[in-house]
């Protein structure tokens, strides 16, 4: 029997791409009900994550709900990284001054356009789930970067969420095969015990 081992992904890079980015519960969940996001508590990533997009990342598309949920969005990774924020809304009329936070009133592409130039030649982060699939559906999501984390939510916002949509088929970019399917293994860790 052969074994096919896919590496981890390729740091990201900054290209003056359209990331769609998020941690994600392993049942498909990037923020719990209310966007609440305490779920992430004592999860690790297996290299600095944070750096690697703090270097590679020039603004961030956001939506109203999240912004709510966390108001600070214009100083992420615990304030270590400041840039551009832009999040869409259709009433920025009622938004609160927020230092490098711009409202904008417009189309998922032109909010994109937008954030891209603010970027200056580094990622554009979308970190909504509903613009994320609105641009995916419009074809200007260049990569989805997804961290799975070992928690199931069970409610929340979910990644992808269309129903009744059409299926859109994916490539994977880390490995030599674009059609691989992920092998994750996980064991419930039993009730008042930390991992």
């Amino acid at each position: 029997m052969t074994t096919t081992v896919i590496p981890d992904t390729e740091p990201q890079v900054a290209a003056g791409k359209v990331l769609w980015h998020f941690t994600m519960s392993l049942d498909g969940f990037v923020a719990g009900p209310n966007h609440t996001m305490d779920w992430m508590e004592g999860i690790t990533n297996a290299r600095p994550i944070a750096e690697e997009y703090m270097s590679t990342t020039g603004a961030i598309l956001g939506g109203r709900d999240g912004f709510e949920a966390f108001p600070n969005a214009d100083s992420t990774y615990d304030g270590d990284w400041q840039a551009p924020v832009f999040i869409l809304t259709h009433h920025p009329e009622d938004a609160p001054p927020t230092p490098n936070t711009t409202f904008l009133n417009c189309g998922v592409a032109e909010a994109i356009r937008i954030g891209l130039e603010a970027a200056s030649g580094k990622n554009l982060e979308i970190l909504s789930a509903s613009i994320g699939r609105q641009a995916l559906e419009l074809g200007l999501i260049d990569d989805i970067d997804l961290h799975i984390a070992p928690v199931l939510l069970g409610n929340g916002i979910r990644l992808f969420d269309n129903p009744g949509g059409t299926p859109i088929k994916l490539q994977l970019l880390n490995g030599n095969n674009p059609t691989t399917e992920i092998n994750v293994r996980y064991r419930p860790v039993p009730a008042g015990q930390d991992r």
